[in-house]
Parts: structure tokens; sequence; C-alpha cells
């Protein structure tokens, strides 16, 4: 719940609702320039209703506190007032797209330790570039554009001409201004294809494990076993375990090396450990319990040197489970961030993932050590890249994966709840796109009922129906609520090739 405070007696004849609304947004950040922008306005303009939702800002001096407003309630009074301000966030620019206004936006600055990311400075400039809202970035600029609002009222407000817009908004097509790269100059010409070893890169593999000497063995030797022409050096990162230096490998086209994870503890960590180490330009993935075809790589290098800013490139996989294999291909060359935020996508493995180096090294950032117990970091690298530029993808599988009866995160459910709501509270822009974020908000809901939080689970089933009434997971959530096991419930879905 975020605290909104309002200006306390009206003048006689003045409505209830506030004539202006600030939302500084409800991130866990504070934005006090903002509210002292409004504060100094607020001395001159006393004849004017403000309500201001401050949330972990400092509260107003000169708009006294009242009594909290659920969210429903604040867009009401969105509704009624006459002119809204915010901040740079998608979910609050939607808000008050969605109650017909078009805002006044002020921007965190990071040269002020303002908490942003860049994705949200670009968001920000490329609305206004579409005249989807007016911003600014001093308070004269602010205190301006208000009397601007409330002297032609219809010039910021969405007129009815915009209501095919927003639905389109609810199905993600905001997002595109996000993610659609500027024009740029004519695309370069198409390298030759390489004719021999030489003319194709050499590529590191990270190969992160604990536990799985065997899985481990059969991994290596698909990948020393590689239809490709190029150099491929594996890098084995073993995680809270002593190395086997017997697998070590020097000179020839497939060296080994062996390393310790001496990052956080985890698989993201040991990612990470390994590309510390890499001295190639593209750098792969592969699980320990996975098998690379031998095509595989070959066809991903062949998109890296044909398109020279391509950064990540994936393909198909054929899931393994129980003696049963089901093949999941995406259909499709390209993948966009709006397409990552609708469905996690799962054909897009990290096993798959062939990435520059530069861009976790300089770009935008190695795998998350952050998320609690490295659940969904692929995840979370996949939407970080995809804000950059799409991903590629190759239909057409190149790595068997194996699931497990009993994976890694199979009993963590606690984990798997924690970091999902982690996922959500970074990246507000699922609020733009109502089925992903049911997505992640169904399977918070079936974790909680697997770890037996009943009461947690029903909040978050509710929550999931709210917003897409036909989500899957919530209906599933609502069977372990009933007393169904999770685990009969996993199995039929991995059979199937398909999870939680």
């Amino acid at each position: 719940m975020t605290e909104q405070t309002a200006h306390p007696q009206p003048r006689p004849g003045l409505s209830d609702h506030p004539d202006v609304v600030v939302s500084v947004g409800t991130d866990h950040h504070a934005f006090d320039r903002l509210v002292r922008w409004i504060d100094d306005y607020a001395r001159r303009r006393r004849d004017l209703r403000f309500l201001v939702q401050h949330g972990h800002s400092r509260a107003p001096r000169d708009v006294p506190g009242t009594p909290f407003l659920s969210g429903t309630e604040l867009g009401d009074q969105m509704r009624a007032a006459r002119v809204v301000v915010t901040h740079g966030g998608p979910g609050t620019i939607v808000q008050a797209r969605a109650a017909g206004h078009l805002p006044v936006v002020v921007a965190r600055d990071p040269e002020l330790d303002e908490h942003v990311d860049d994705h949200q400075l670009l968001f920000v400039q490329r609305l206004e570039e579409a005249g989807r809202v007016r911003s600014c970035s001093t308070p004269q600029q602010l205190a301006a554009l208000i009397d601007k609002a409330l002297d032609n009222p219809e010039d910021f407000r969405v007129s009815g001409a915009d209501e095919p817009e927003q639905a389109a908004l609810r199905a993600g097509a905001l997002i595109d201004l996000l993610v659609d790269p500027e024009p740029g100059p004519a695309p370069a010409e198409v390298p030759p294809a390489p004719q021999g070893p030489a003319d194709w890169p050499e590529v590191t593999v990270v190969v992160p494990t604990r536990d799985r000497p065997e899985l481990l063995r059969r991994t290596l030797r698909a990948v020393s076993e590689q239809d490709y022409p190029g150099r491929i050096t594996t890098l084995v990162v073993y995680d809270n375990g002593r190395p086997d230096p017997s697998l070590a490998r020097e000179g020839g086209d497939r060296p080994v090396r062996v390393l310790s994870n001496t990052l956080t503890p985890g698989l993201a960590g040991a990612r990470n450990t390994g590309v510390a180490a890499a001295v190639t330009d593209l750098v792969a993935f592969c699980d320990d319990d996975d098998i690379w075809l031998p095509g595989k790589l070959r066809a991903q290098v062949r998109v890296m040197l044909e398109e020279p800013d391509t950064e990540v490139v994936c393909c198909g996989i054929t899931v393994v489970y129980d003696r049963t294999e089901c093949v999941r291909v995406l259909d499709r060359t390209s993948v966009s961030f709006g397409d990552l935020l609708g469905s996690r996508l799962t054909e897009l493995h990290p096993s798959t993932f062939l990435i520059r180096r530069r861009a976790l090294v300089g770009g935008c950032g190695p795998v998350s050590e952050e998320i609690p117990g490295s659940y969904a970091e692929d995840y979370e690298l996949l939407l970080r890249l995809a804000r950059r530029r799409p991903v590629r993808n190759v239909p057409e599988a190149g790595v068997r994966v194996l699931w497990h009866r009993h994976s890694h995160f199979a009993g963590r459910w606690q984990t798997t709840s924690t970091a999902l709501r982690w996922l959500l509270d970074r990246y507000p822009e699922f609020t733009l796109v109502p089925r992903g974020h049911a997505r992640v908000s169904g399977q918070i809901a079936f974790a909680e009922a697997a770890s037996g939080r009943r009461g947690a689970a029903l909040r978050w089933i509710a929550a999931t129906l709210r917003r897409r009434p036909a989500e899957p997971r919530a209906h599933l959530a609502l069977l372990v609520v009933c007393g169904i096991p999770p685990g009969w419930i996993l199995r039929a879905l991995h059979l199937r090739g398909r999870g939680v």
C-alpha cells in the first residue's frame, strides 16, 4: 500500500476531487525531487487541490496527509483530476493513460543517484516522440506543463479516437516503443560463407556442474563431437564441489579447462565465472545434463557471421523425460522483448544460448546473481538481451534437454515464489501485458500452493484470475490447494514436454 496525501480543506465551491494527481511510483525507490517540485508549485497555487502518491519518497510538506487509498481509488482520482503527473515507470504511465490522461512525465535522473534503468529513459523518450506523454526535466518545465494542462485540458486527454490504442496497450503493443530500434544505416553486405576452419571463430562453452560426473562426461563428449570446423574451448565450472582435473585437455581444437566457481554460489555465479574466464567473442552455455546435436553450433555461428549486430542466437530443443521425447521448436527466427514478456518461450532453453561476450561484459550485464536461488536467471537474461535488440532463433532442434523427476528446483517452492516475485518487481513492463503477468503470478500461486501456504496461494490465484480468467496455472494451483499432489501435475505436464 502506498501513502497518498492531499490538500486538507478545499475552498467553498471546489470539487471533492483533486485538480492535480501526482503518482511517484511504488518500486521501493524514493523520488524526492519530483515531490519537492510539486511542493514548490503547490505553494504558488493555493487555489488548487493536490493528491500526491509519495510511496517511498518523503511526504510533501505543503499537502498534509489523508487516509490511504487503494490502487482502484487512485485510478478513480486520476479519472476525475484535471492533470496527472507521473514518474517514468511503464506501469504508472499506463494507469494514467487508462484513466484518460496524457500524463506529464518526469523521469528519474541517474546523475542524481535516483534509481533508474536505461530502458526507462528510452521508454519515456519514445513515448514523447510518439505523442503519448508530455515529458519535462526541470521544475520550470513541470510548472509550465501543469499550467498549460489546466488552461487547455483537451490537449492533455486521451481522446475517444485512442480507445483502440488502449486495447492494443493491454495486449502489449506499447512495448514496441521500447524495443523498436532507431532507424540506422543500410545493412552491410552479408559476408561470404566461411570456407575453412580459419574462417570460423573460436567459441567458448561454459558448462556449470555439480555432482553429476557421468552426465557431465556425456555432455562434454557431445560438445567435442560438434560438426563445427572452428576451435571450441570448454570451461567446466564446478559449483560447490571438488573439481575433477582428469577432465582437462590441452591442445587440439577441442581443449577443456576445469575451474571452480569464484563468484556467488549457484548457477548464475558459475556461468559468470566461465564468462569472465573466456577470451573469445562468442560464448555458449550448456547445462551438464544436456546434449548438443552435431549441427547445433555451426547453424548458430552462421547467423552470427551473417548478422554482426546480433547478440544472442537460440535454437529448438527435444525434451527427454522418463523415456518420452517431445520436440519443442519455435517457428520463428526473431523474438522481441514483448514476445518474452508474453511467454517464457520454453524453446529458448539456456543450453541453446550462443551470446557475444561483449553483450555480457559491458553490455546488458552478466547473468544476474541477485535472483533468489538463481531461479529463472536464464529468462531474466533473455529479457535484458531482448531489450537491446531482438533474440535470433534457429527454428530446428539443436539440443536434447533432460528433465529429471527430481530437478534442482522441484522441491524449492519458496525459492521459486520469491524469485518470480523479484522478477515482477524488477520488470514493471509486465503490467503492459496481462497475459504475461498472469502467467508469472500463476506460477507464484502454484509454488505457494505446493509449499503448503494455502492463504498466500489463494491470494495469488485471485490476483491471476482478475488479470486473465483463462490462465491455466491459476486453475492448477487451485487443484493443489484442494489436495492434488503437485508432483502428479508436474509429471503429467513433463510427459508432454511442458512445465508450470
